[in-house]
């Protein structure tokens, strides 16, 4: 079947909501392995635009106001791959902060939706590859296999994952548009009305970004300890309920339940590469700040969040926002408490990203990061990737709304530790 020009409903969806404030894109950060000699920038350009193909999404931008998507007569490799000027030499944490200004700057509308930017060489003789991907054009599944067109390739002797089968979701299948277990849904998922949050502020165009590594293989002993076997997200999201804990408290905030909306990818298996777009649903899950013991923590989001995948909640509500679709105005304001900062304070994702090692142009990636826009009283955001054996923790924040994400960071790689330490010593 020929793929329609048309934007779909998800992806003119997210097209709109760019404002004065959002700036539409996620952003993955690329960390390339130390090397005496620099990326070169010609043959990058060159790699890319050879591996795009005719009739790319890559190629084409947003014609408006009919929202299609038309090819980039104009289209110009060197516009989308260029280097970052007044990044050679710095430093690690120089580079979050060039990064937090990367993720501030607009994606031309003229070209197509997409840019990378090359930052260093480093003092340590690292590079990055900073990626920026409109949500229009993809979502957090569909990034990466943009990427793996593009971009990514095999290191050394490890076989490259499978397009198209290397970035699984969570939870796929549709079911539907039946809406038949909706009550339930909605109950568990919507209504649940939280108290004022530290996190509900006004955001501006500033962003400012922190990261946290930690070995998947740890992540996934943990939840193998627990009674439920806790996924390795419900340890993710324990991870930060630790870490937002440990952080509001020396910050003097109140600590009691958070609200998360955890976003669900609802692409199949059996999708090709050039299957982008957006397919996403959500899941509402209480993080229990005010729980001191970090097993009972797991072991609260662990059962909420069983319960919820068992009972399908993702597919429903994407099924019931399509239904909505029907009658606009009560979609907007269905849509508007189900976003507002009363049903959750902060949204945490997690992308399952590439299990071999990659390379970008013959250099080792050493660690990826994705990054995605915080929202209108919603001032935090916090994304995590597996990339071979470790899992990329990005925190991302206007630093006008909200200083000191640094300090989130360090504190949720802290709370991974007294997780390790209380579960598998």
């Amino acid at each position: 079947m020929e793929r329609s020009n048309r934007l779909s409903a998800d992806d003119a969806r997210l097209l709109a909501l760019e404002s004065a404030a959002i700036a539409g894109h996620t952003l993955k950060m690329i960390v390339l392995e130390p090397s005496d000699v620099p990326l070169d920038l010609d043959r990058l350009r060159e790699s890319v635009d050879a591996r795009l193909r005719a009739g790319s999404r890559g190629r084409e931008r947003v014609a408006l106001p009919d929202a299609h998507w038309v090819t980039d007569d104009a289209f110009d490799i060197a516009a989308h791959v260029r280097r970052r000027d007044g990044t050679a030499g710095i430093d690690e944490r120089s580079a979050w902060a060039v990064t937090g200004e990367l993720m501030a700057e607009r994606l031309d509308h003229r070209r197509p939706l997409w840019a990378f930017d090359v930052l260093g060489p480093f003092a340590d003789g690292r590079e990055a590859v900073v990626a920026r991907i409109h949500h229009a054009m993809a979502d957090g599944i569909s990034c990466l296999r943009f990427l793996d067109e593009v971009m990514w390739e095999p290191s050394g002797d490890v076989p490259s994952p499978p397009r198209g089968g290397a970035f699984l979701p969570a939870v796929a299948g549709s079911r539907g548009h039946e809406l038949r277990r909706l009550p339930a849904t909605l109950l568990r998922e919507l209504g649940h009305r939280a108290g004022d949050s530290v996190l509900d502020r006004g955001i501006g165009t500033a962003r400012e970004l922190a990261f946290a590594t930690a070995p998947l293989g740890e992540l996934k002993a943990i939840g193998a300890s627990r009674p439920g076997r806790a996924t390795v997200n419900d340890v993710l999201l324990a991870s930060v309920s630790g870490g937002l804990r440990a952080w509001l408290a020396a910050a003097g905030e109140r600590v009691g339940r958070m609200r998360a909306q955890v976003p669900v990818s609802l692409h199949h298996r059996d999708e090709g590469p050039a299957e982008l777009g957006n397919r996403d649903s959500f899941l509402n899950v209480d993080l229990p700040l005010a729980e001191a013991d970090p097993l009972a923590r797991l072991d609260g989001i662990s059962a909420g969040t069983a319960a919820r995948k068992a009972a399908g909640d993702a597919q429903e509500l994407y099924d019931l926002f399509h239904a909505l679709a029907r009658c606009p105005p009560l979609e907007r304001a269905v849509e508007r408490i189900a976003a507002g900062p009363h049903e959750f304070s902060l949204a945490i994702s997690n992308v399952p990203g590439p299990r071999a090692a990659l390379a970008v142009t013959g250099r080792p990636v050493e660690r990826l990061y994705s990054v995605a826009e915080p929202a209108q009283r919603h001032a935090l955001r916090v994304s995590a990737i597996s990339y071979a054996g470790t899992v990329g923790v990005g925190i991302c924040t206007d630093p006008e709304a909200l200083p000191g994400i640094a300090g989130l960071a360090d504190a949720i790689s802290g709370s991974i530790a007294e997780l390790r330490q209380a579960a598998i010593g």
